[in-house]
């Protein structure tokens, strides 16, 4: 696993420190028993996506053969879902090399998935499933929104984006309760900073100032915003949430403190060898790239390495939650 970062470390503490109160609060003489799922439900984007290939957005590892012949190794470089449900000794039907039997984690999430998607996929599940407080269900989406209304400008005034943007997130916020409501343990993430992604980078570039970087930062900040005040009267032992847009903002601006990221700004792959990311394999980065050492796969995708502290950020958010 990769260690944690100081910022990481400061905030499981500042967790472990508060879940020490509620005890004490509520007592503490009564056992407490830690929350276990049996399985993991992912809904929302592709940052949650394996494919029956076994292909992951971001950069994919492959494995050898005695014969030479290159195959996709999906349980390296796992996706952050794939290291919250490892923690706890889950694996998803999509990438399961060990045949565990009959797995029970499921992926609703899909490419270029919208808040409105995510509750379509919410309406999948209920057509033939429930919820369950042994269900772990997490949501992660928004970046989409965010490029949509972002391509709305200048067209569209950028305070009337801003406001769809919060908009969005508490439409977010209702499936959190949603999900809450049926029986679910939730970890909602906050929409990832795509303001600091190679393509806000190139707009900025092409607009020869820092105003488009400024507009999807407002965006990602309207979009949380609405979350956060949408969730605000949530009980943390139903839903938890995971800043993964500030944990983005530290390793963007202390990379070092991050083992092994010494790229936060360019993508590993190349483009010329790999023209859309499910592509990427280690065989087709650009020169000097890893899968650690570079934040960003892509112009909007992360690397494995980024997938790897959300990770560690959710298994320690599920535990730390008094769910």
């Amino acid at each position: 696993m990769i260690p944690f970062a100081p910022a990481l470390r400061h905030t499981a503490l500042v967790l472990a420190i508060g879940a020490s109160a509620l005890l004490s609060a509520c007592g503490g003489g009564d056992p407490v028993v830690p929350f276990v799922p049996n399985r993991v439900l992912a809904f929302g984007d592709e940052n949650s996506v394996i494919t029956a290939e076994g292909r992951k957005y971001t950069v994919n590892a492959l494995s050898t053969d005695t014969n030479g012949a290159k195959t996709i190794n999906c349980a390296a470089n796992p996706l952050w879902i794939q290291q919250l449900a490892s923690s706890y000794g889950l694996v998803f039907p999509e990438c399961n090399p060990n045949a565990v039997l009959n797995p029970a984690s499921r992926i609703y999430a899909a490419e270029g998935a919208t808040v409105s998607n995510l509750a379509a996929q919410v309406d999948q599940h209920l057509a033939g499933d429930t919820f369950t407080s042994k269900d772990l269900v997490t949501l992660f989406v928004g970046q989409h929104d965010v490029l949509e209304l972002y391509a709305l400008y200048p067209a569209t005034p950028a305070e009337q984006l801003t406001a769809s943007a919060r908009a969005a997130g508490v439409a977010l916020a209702a499936q959190v309760s949603r999900i809450a409501d049926a029986g679910g343990k939730v970890l909602v993430s906050t929409a990832p900073e795509i303001s600091l992604s190679p393509f806000a980078a190139a707009e900025d570039l092409a607009a020869g100032d820092k105003s488009r970087s400024a507009l999807l930062t407002a965006l990602v900040e309207k979009f949380n915003e609405g979350l956060r005040v949408g969730i605000a009267s949530e009980n943390g032992s139903e839903v938890a949430i995971m800043l993964t847009n500030e944990l983005m903002q530290t390793m963007y601006k202390f990379p070092t403190s991050f083992a092994g990221m010494s790229n936060i700004t360019t993508p590993a792959c190349d483009e010329a060898l790999a023209p859309s990311v499910l592509d990427c394999t280690g065989d087709t980065l650009v020169t000097g790239a890893t899968a650690t050492n570079h934040l960003w796969a892509d112009d909007t995708h992360l690397s494995p390495n980024g997938h790897a502290y959300i990770g560690s950020l959710a298994a320690s958010r599920t535990r730390a939650n008094p769910f």
